[in-house]
């Protein structure tokens, strides 16, 4: 089958500008949707669809075709994704013939994509014939059960109303929603091209818990992040107690419980070949020596790491420019 990526990069971008050829962890933001295509073990070919002859040179150097530049009409703020898809694929029909099977969207502002779950949506596509297209979709953070339409008078009426008063309901009594979250889709060529539609009549919903859509310099910075933490080759200092220890009272070491789901986050850190440093303040303020209850602990626990130091000052509050909230790192590991 001819399975084919599309990247589609325009050169405008009002939210973030030139997003995305914009370096992200020292490489240009579109470079990951290309690694991503040619990561996969079912694409065969992949083109970046673009209207910047900047752009289409990154995109050569990082692997991905492009067989034209994308007309100045089709690149505008309000340009409809069908309209660049039948474009590109009426343009390889005419000029070489080539027909694609499936389609596979990847948008360059999603720099993080398991591609795991681009070959599983393609294979849903290839092993169901009912199915035009498969479309990645996420739990809806709101519910469109208690969302209002409002009139120019100021009256509001629901958004949806096939449950009564479904607006007055507890949120858990209510069907779960899911919105599209534009990380990949996967349709039919001849659903594009004689359908002329970006989905068809029958589309499958693939479930993700995780999206890093950058529209903002805030999801630029989150994903940023990410990389850089999951990257490899970077120092982790971690506390223990509090983090790799849940806390004692009175500071009795001796009976520490070791908080679990940390633990297996710094061992992944660890696998990934990041340096793991333990920095402690256990005896800072007593002067009693904590080292082999410490290491025994951290045996016992399972605990991963390179270097374990003791003399971090005991403070309520401790500061510091290159701090990685906790729960932060918890949500990109886990």
């Amino acid at each position: 089958m001819n399975i084919l990526a599309i990247i589609p990069a325009r050169s405008g971008s009002k939210s973030v500008p030139h997003k995305n050829i914009r370096l992200m962890n020292d490489k240009p933001m579109l470079a990951y949707s290309i690694e991503h295509a040619l990561g996969s073990q079912y694409i065969n070919r992949v083109i970046l669809d673009t209207d910047s002859a900047e752009y289409a040179e990154i995109g050569k150097k990082y692997g991905a075709e492009i067989p034209f530049l994308r007309p100045a009409s089709l690149a505008e703020d309000l340009s409809l994704d069908f309209d660049v898809f039948y474009h590109c694929l009426n343009y390889l029909q005419e000029n070489e013939n080539y027909k694609a099977d499936i389609v596979v969207q990847l948008r360059p502002t999603y720099p993080i994509r398991n591609i795991e779950d681009i070959d599983k949506m393609i294979k849903i596509l290839v092993d169901n014939e009912l199915y035009d297209s498969v479309r990645s979709i996420a739990p809806s953070k709101e519910i469109p059960y208690k969302m209002w339409h409002r009139s120019s008078d100021g009256t509001i009426s629901p958004l949806l109303d096939n449950i009564k008063e479904c607006y007055n309901m507890p949120r858990q009594n209510l069907p779960v929603t899911y919105y599209q979250n534009a990380c990949i889709d996967v349709i039919r060529g001849r659903v594009i091209l004689k359908e002329k539609s970006m989905s068809g009549k029958h589309i499958y919903g693939y479930v993700m818990n995780k999206n890093y859509d950058i529209d903002t310099e805030e999801e630029f910075g989150i994903a940023e992040e990410f990389l850089k933490v999951t990257s490899g080759n970077k120092k982790f200092v971690f506390d223990i107690d509090g983090v790799i220890a849940e806390l004692q009272p009175d500071n009795d070491y001796e009976k520490a419980q070791p908080n679990v789901e940390m633990i297996k986050i710094v061992n992944k850190l660890y696998e990934i070949g990041n340096e793991i440093v333990l920095f402690t303040a256990r005896g800072y303020v007593t002067g009693i020596d904590w080292e082999e209850v410490t290491r025994t602990q951290l045996n016992a626990w399972g605990l991963k790491y390179h270097k374990l130091l003791f003399g971090k000052p005991n403070a309520d509050y401790y500061i510091d420019d290159k701090m990685l909230n906790m729960n932060r790192l918890l949500e990109y590991l886990r």
